[in-house]
């Protein structure tokens, strides 16, 4: 008989009991008084809080009797062990569950105990992008491009705030009433932002940005119709000439995953520094320096900021440096390094579109305190970028490059550029985008900094010479 079965069966009914001998002859009996309402069956929700309450005092036995110490790397062997506790906890409670059951209640508990509890289904489905958690009882989660509800439930507060407490020790952070937002990863990589009370009114929130177990490719991207082969030429050509790269984007509109190919393209032998918030950077080069900031301990002290690695970076010996995101004053310090001998650097940045990206990073060299006039920062600016390669996540989810531009100069106060390829929509087909992004014909400014380097592009990449 099932779990469920079982919690029916002990709040049914108690069965009638036997029927009564035949009457003696006498006077007629009186009527039986009216039967007692019927009690009613137990809702979803009661047999939900049985089965809860279940898994709690099992889980909690278990955790008593595992060692504090365990290193949860092992993670076979401790699946093993927890395996074996298990079993002897039903037998010693008399709990007889079906082959199913006893599965499905085993690898929550496991997910409890050595994952993320309720989360671990989500994490391991490799079709979801981005998980939610809008507070213990509303979980959502992206699915090709599109955002859904999920039937996934925390307990309450506490219960969330375990999983978060789990997420961010090992990386030595920490989230509280004093710090109550934090930045983190997890090991495989994904990038997590946790906001907890009393700057959040829901509850604890977690967003989760997935990354591919395996990095996409550019066959990838090609496939996906997120670039095509020339656009994607042209950009390893570029990474190859130590053209510095700006890749602008609004949220979730795949900057880190294109800067991320882009880096594939720098050849062996070269130092790499990457300095990130959170390292999310997946490069296959040896010669890879990997930093990331630091946020202040719990007397305000000890904090470590991007423009801090960014500088530091300098005395490093880099032949190129890549900022995750440029974000504030660091902006001031990449450009710096642009413009020292630090050719073929790259970095991201949250803009709409080309012209965009370059207001931003003007309003960032500012907030570097520099008291340099907008023209003097407007020449860092056009020396420095050479590049600026805009991605959008369009309205059917999916995440394309719309736009490359070179920067060309400064005329006057105005910073000139040229756009090199652009995306043309065509319509709507089946609910997705029909489009192609396409060479506007013009060539590059700096197309002998190519053959320079031994890169000699066909005239057809740019659409010269096309009919």
């Amino acid at each position: 008989m099932s779990l469920l079965r079982r919690i029916q069966g002990s709040q049914s009914p108690p069965a009638a009991s036997p029927s009564p001998e035949p009457a003696r002859p006498g006077p007629a009996p009186e009527p039986p008084p009216p039967s007692a309402p019927r009690r009613p069956l137990p809702t979803t929700t009661g047999l939900r809080d049985a089965y809860a309450d279940l898994k709690s005092r099992i889980q909690n036995k278990l955790l008593a009797e595992l060692e504090p110490t365990l290193d949860l790397s092992r993670t076979e062997e401790l699946r093993a062990m927890i395996e074996e506790k298990f079993d002897a906890v039903l037998a010693e409670d008399h709990i007889v569950l079906s082959r199913l059951e006893r599965q499905r209640l085993f690898e929550q508990i496991v997910a409890e105990i050595l994952g993320y509890g309720p989360l671990e289904p989500l994490l391991q489905d490799d079709t979801i992008t981005e998980i939610m958690v809008n507070g213990p009882k509303k979980v959502y989660i992206e699915r090709n491009g599109k955002i859904e509800r999920t039937n996934v439930v925390f307990e309450d507060d506490e219960h969330l705030m375990r999983i978060i407490e789990r997420i961010v020790a090992p990386l030595g952070r920490r989230v509280d009433e004093s710090m109550p937002y934090v930045d983190a990863r997890l090991p495989d990589g994904s990038r997590v932002n946790i906001v907890i009370p009393p700057i959040s009114l829901i509850g604890p929130v977690v967003t989760i940005r997935k990354f591919y177990r395996t990095p996409l490719t550019v066959e990838d991207l090609i496939r996906l119709g997120s670039a095509t082969p020339e656009v994607m030429e042209f950009l390893k050509a570029c990474v190859q000439a130590r053209i510095n790269i700006v890749v602008s984007g609004g949220t979730g509109s795949g900057k880190t995953t294109l800067l991320n190919i882009l880096s594939g393209f720098i050849p062996e032998g070269e130092r790499i520094i990457t300095i990130e918030n959170a390292a999310e950077l997946q490069l296959r080069q040896e010669h890879v320096v990997t930093l990331e900031t630091r946020p202040p301990n719990i007397e305000g002290k000890g904090e470590i900021t991007m423009r801090d690695l960014v500088i530091n970076a300098l005395r490093m010996r880099p032949d190129r440096i890549i900022v995750g995101e440029c974000r504030g004053g660091e902006a001031f310090d990449m450009l710096q390094a642009m413009n020292t001998g630090h050719e073929g650097s790259m970095t991201t940045i949250h803009a709409n579109s080309p012209r965009d990206a370059l207001a931003r990073l003007e309003n960032m060299v500012l907030m570097a305190g520099t008291d340099l006039p907008h023209r003097a920062i407007r020449e860092q600016i056009a020396m420095a970028i050479d590049l600026i390669v805009q991605t959008s996540r369009m309205r059917d989810g999916s995440r394309k490059i719309v736009s490359v531009t070179e920067i060309q100069g400064l005329e006057g106060e105005v910073i000139t550029a040229t756009e090199l390829f652009k995306f043309e929509q065509y319509g709507m087909e089946g609910g997705k985008i029909v489009g192609r992004l396409v060479p506007t014909g013009i060539r590059p400014r700096f197309i002998d900094r190519l053959e320079e380097a031994g890169i000699r592009l066909p005239p057809s990449i740019f659409g010269i010479g096309r009919r």
